[in-house]
């Protein structure tokens, strides 16, 4: 499907971005990518990069010119302190990007635009959710960035159903993604990202934020990508899917299979409470993902913890040296 078509992806010097033309790449796909402040990291001449700043209308604009399909990985993200420092920082950037680039695709006539929203949409339950267990009931501490995905996902129902002549969105909310070209810097780093950055460097002591007994969902980015291609070519309608791993393990328990693949189990771990805290339990059920797609995570998390180490190892540690 996609040889005979060009596909965008927004966001193409980001952590879905760069794993997702990797894969594509691999696909023999013509690709437009998006970048922004920061340079791209994967060079190829068969990728058509271009920069602009997709706040803007007419960025968004030339942007989509000539393409038939979206994946919208642009996104302003951060971890849990930038959440709970600065919550709004999230939320006007996001909401100008993702509708004026839904806005850019409908005029072009795009085949499909694939959103990727969240599972902070989901309450807190004690069951793993499924796409409509949504609520419009969010975590406190995520009620602005559930919001601002949960408009969007609504915004792309509109356009999918609303109107007269439709368009096709995917709308996908994934589980807690980890892998190669995430972000390991303090101000942005999510947990598994900051656990490895700590293990690799031996931390002493070994902070971890909260009390460890957070229940989350990983999956491993490489499953991911998967997931993604798997909804672009099979999904014609904007019904929301999970695409996660369907396992849920504590904090703790990532912790340890960290500190085993970086070579540092005899840490020193303290755990601070008074750090912001994530959804303390989130748990997936992607069954419909399995059905509909043929999805099906092969990633384990120890190999897939193993793999990022290795990779933040070679290729982040060595080349930013702090």
């Amino acid at each position: 499907m996609f040889k005979k078509n060009k596909v965008l992806v927004t966001g193409g010097a980001g952590f879905i971005g760069t794993n997702l033309i990797i894969k594509l790449l691999e696909e023999g796909v013509k690709i437009r990518a998006t970048i922004h402040h920061k340079d791209p990291v994967i060079n190829d001449c068969r990728i058509e990069y271009v920069r602009c700043d997709l706040r803007l209308e007419e960025d968004c604009v030339r942007a989509v010119k000539g393409v038939d399909y979206i994946f919208m990985c642009a996104a302003n993200t951060s971890g849990a302190k930038v959440i709970a420092s600065t919550p709004l920082v999230h939320l006007t950037p996001n909401i100008l990007m993702n509708i004026q680039m839904l806005q850019a695709a409908y005029i072009e006539g795009v085949e499909k635009f694939l959103f990727i929203s969240t599972n902070a949409v989901y309450p807190l339950t004690d069951f793993a959710v499924k796409e409509d267990n949504v609520t419009n009931e969010f975590y406190d501490s995520y009620h602005i960035v559930a919001w601002m995905k949960r408009f969007t996902e609504i915004v792309c129902d509109m356009y999918s159903n609303r109107v007269k002549e439709k368009m096709k969105t995917i709308v996908i909310r994934p589980g807690n993604l980890y892998g190669p070209y995430d972000k390991f810097d303090w101000e942005k780093s999510k947990v598994i990202p900051a656990i490895i950055r700590r293990a690799v460097e031996k931390h002493n002591p070994f902070e971890v934020w909260g009390d460890g007994t957070d229940l989350k969902d990983f999956l491993y980015i490489d499953d991911f990508i998967d997931g993604l291609i798997l909804a672009m070519k099979k999904l014609d309608e904007s019904e929301p899917i999970n695409i996660a791993s369907g396992v849920s393990i504590t904090i703790k328990d990532i912790l340890h299979k960290v500190l085993r693949a970086s070579n540092y189990e005899n840490a020193n771990v303290r755990y601070d409470t008074s750090k912001p805290a994530m959804i303390p339990k989130r748990m997936i059920d992607i069954s419909l993902a399995k059905e509909k797609i043929g999805f099906e995570p092969k990633i384990s998390l120890e190999d897939g913890i193993i793999r990022t180490v290795d990779w933040y190892i070679k290729f982040y540690k060595n080349k930013n040296p702090e």
